[in-house]
């Protein structure tokens, strides 16, 4: 059997890379293991049967024969995992790269959505011309952070691995509000893992989607 991946009918973001299945269709991609894709509209994944899939009704999943996975960190994980390409071989840097993957998810992304919800969600409620600032200067801080680490390397930890996968993932977040740009080392980090062939795959793939042009994989 294939892997079946779920991914929004038409993507909140129109298929720009921001939801979470163009990471696992990019980790997907970076270690050549073809897979399906079955799409899903907001109704149907709050539906008995995807609820089976993914608890909290969100999107990706993902299944493989019998195992049945959701959350994007725990499945691009096993893709890492079970195919060579994203995990160093070293057992150190293995762990470094694991440990990459969870800082992104869990010290960068929380503020980068924060911020989202402020700005779509809570922008109308008058505290919000109060609180977003000091959402905006949390991302700063964690943003410097991370750009005095990574310095002048190509990537978090000697050769792209899933920790950067996650981590560019991530970041891409951070473009429409322009924050990026204020860490050049960083926003060139981001352009390395967005020029990447199988990221050019991933995003295209969903691009095409959400234009009614599915491609097979």
């Amino acid at each position: 059997m294939s892997i079946t991946i779920t991914a929004f009918e038409r993507s909140p973001d129109g298929g720009k890379g921001l939801a979470r299945d163009t990471r696992v269709r990019w980790a997907l991609e970076e270690v050549g293991q073809p897979y399906d894709v079955r799409y899903l509209s907001f109704q149907a994944m709050k539906e008995p049967a995807h609820l089976r899939l993914h608890p909290f009704g969100q999107i990706p999943t993902y299944e493989d024969g019998d195992l049945v996975l959701f959350e994007t960190g725990g499945i691009v994980f096993h893709i890492a995992e079970q195919h060579a390409g994203l995990l160093p071989k070293d057992a150190h840097a293995r762990a470094r790269a694991i440990a990459w993957m969870f800082a992104a998810l869990n010290s960068v992304e929380p503020g980068l959505l924060e911020l989202v919800i402020a700005k779509f969600h809570e922008g109308d409620k008058p505290w919000s011309g109060e609180r977003t600032p000091l959402i905006v200067d949390r991302i700063r801080q964690r943003l410097g952070q991370l750009s005095t680490r990574l310095g002048d390397a190509e990537w978090l930890d000697g050769a792209f691995s899933a920790g950067d996968l996650m981590m560019v993932s991530v970041l891409l977040r951070t473009r429409a509000s322009g924050i990026l740009e204020e860490f050049p080392n960083l926003a060139a980090y981001v352009a390395r893992g967005e020029a990447r062939p199988a990221y050019q795959r991933a995003f295209a793939a969903q691009l095409a989607a959400n234009a009614g042009k599915p491609p097979a994989h």
